[in-house]
């Protein structure tokens, strides 16, 4: 039984057009507040940083992704990592400035050592 016949043709046609509106508004709706962070909120939220840190990156306000993009475009650029253990990067002043006074991070720490130089919200 086709739906048309059980409802009618004029109702039935009425009732998948208003089934269609209705899933592509809430497929419109679920891909809008899909989880993925705004340009303005969280780990992507500009904000100011520290001094060693604004130098470092040329900016006041940076965010957090922001800087960590920053910091391995200069260590890939100065080719920093550690060719025997990519995952250990050698710290030149720069970047000693930023981490800590540090001679070598590993890459799991930038994340970390960078936190200190975000302001705190309040």
């Amino acid at each position: 039984m086709a739906a048309g016949t059980a409802f009618g043709s004029f109702a039935g046609r009425a009732l998948m057009a208003a089934a269609k509106k209705t899933t592509t508004t809430t497929a419109k709706s679920m891909v809008a507040s899909s989880g993925r962070p705004s340009n303005n909120a969280g780990i992507q939220k500009v904000v100011p940083v520290s001094s060693e840190l604004g130098k470092f990156i040329g900016a006041t306000e940076v965010s957090r992704t922001g800087a960590v993009k920053k910091v391995w475009e200069y260590i890939k650029l100065q080719n920093l990592q550690n060719p025997e253990n990519k995952r250990e990067i050698f710290c030149d002043a720069k970047l000693k400035a930023i981490f800590d006074g540090k001679d070598k991070v590993g890459f799991t720490e930038i994340a970390r050592l960078l936190s200190s130089h975000f302001s705190k919200s309040a």
